[in-house]
């Protein structure tokens, strides 16, 4: 099968999605199997250049597949596909999630417009769609008119945190240099409106406010709608709650942040899968989710879930984690359990029987 992947996020900053093309592309190798990439600022076969993703997508990509005609082309950015394909070759589609959809405030009415819009065209124009939940997938058909048979779950891997880069001398010395308090609560993501860090960021001040020393780490970027946790930091603080805002951390850093935490919280209002408790529970720290579909169905049994509403709720569960060791060997070995079932290797064969599917079908 000539297989051909969009990398166009290959060469960019690592995000989720880079994440998912490149783990599945190494997996791929791994297994043998020969995929070209397309679309990465350099890399790959076929580079972009200097030209933007979107436009690379909706004008270069469709002479790219009319001329070099691959079996099957996956598009990774959950609606980056031409508005028309010409020739045999079958198209793949991931979609990561629908929050645009879901969660209306967490990004800007033109993005919202054009995630729809896009979505729905490149959604008709491949023969299969790829949800990482059950959740995903439910949400996705509830929105669009498409055959439910189209639409696949394939769960992302966790296990590329054990072959992440070594910490180096100078980030180990960095880290040690925060001088952070032993068993502290870390949440990685975005500083964003759906991540809903204020409930964390709320549950700690009122730990703090009785009595519990802690530390809450922040590894994560400011996005849109960071406003309403950015208020909630600093009302904290002023409270005299120790938390420490780190920007984006690279990959060892966050891992190594992981590994050191006493407790993961990750209290996000809406997921299309949530990878960054699954990697905190890979790497044997106990984690506390919020209560919502995508998240019970990643996590399982391995992680403590909580509403998302409720500050005081999180609050006793941290409170129990922190002051009981044996709690949180507990939680963290039934998490460790449940993370190493996702693997990359899993993903990439199950991605590749739908690629094949879709290429028979041609």
């Amino acid at each position: 099968m000539h297989l051909a992947l969009d990398a166009s996020l290959w060469d960019e900053p690592t995000t989720g999605i880079a994440l998912v093309t490149r783990e599945l592309f190494h997996a791929l190798v791994r297994q043998g199997v020969s995929a070209e990439r397309w679309g990465a600022r350099h890399s790959g076969e076929a580079p972009r250049r200097a030209r933007s993703r979107t436009r690379w997508a909706l004008t270069e990509l469709s002479t790219l597949l009319e001329t070099r005609r691959p079996d099957v082309f996956h598009a990774f950015g959950n609606f980056n596909l031409p508005l028309a394909v010409r020739g045999p070759t079958a198209c793949g589609l991931s979609v990561h999630d629908v929050i645009p959809l879901t969660s209306p405030a967490a990004v800007s009415a033109p993005f919202r417009w054009q995630f729809r819009l896009w979505l729905s065209r490149s959604a008709h124009v491949a023969r299969a769609v790829v949800c990482p939940t059950e959740a995903t997938r439910s949400a996705l058909l509830r929105r669009f008119p498409l055959e439910p048979a189209k639409v696949h779950v394939v769960p992302h891997g966790a296990d590329h945190v054990l072959r992440g880069g070594a910490l180096d001398d100078t980030s180990r010395a960095w880290l040690d240099a925060l001088h952070l308090r032993e068993h502290f609560v870390l949440y990685a993501g975005a500083l964003e409106a759906r991540k809903n860090v204020e409930l964390v960021v709320r549950a700690c001040q009122a730990l703090h406010g009785g009595g519990r020393a802690l530390t809450l780490v922040l590894a994560g970027q400011r996005w849109f709608g960071a406003g309403p946790a950015q208020q909630a930091i600093d009302e904290a603080r002023a409270h005299g709650l120790d938390v420490r805002t780190l920007g984006y951390v690279a990959e060892p850093v966050l891992h190594e942040l992981m590994r050191r935490a006493g407790v993961f919280v990750f209290p996000s209002h809406d997921e299309g899968f949530g990878l960054p408790p699954l990697e905190a529970m890979r790497l044997g720290t106990a984690t506390v989710v919020s209560d919502i579909p995508a998240l019970r169905e990643v996590v399982g049994d391995g992680a403590l879930a909580v509403p998302p509403t409720e500050p005081l709720t999180l609050a006793a569960a941290l409170d129990r984690l922190l002051g009981s060791s044996s709690e949180r060997r507990a939680l963290a070995a039934r998490g460790l359990a449940r993370a190493s079932t996702f693997t990359w290797d899993a993903a990439a064969r199950a991605m590749h029987a739908v690629w094949q599917s879709i290429a028979d079908e041609r």
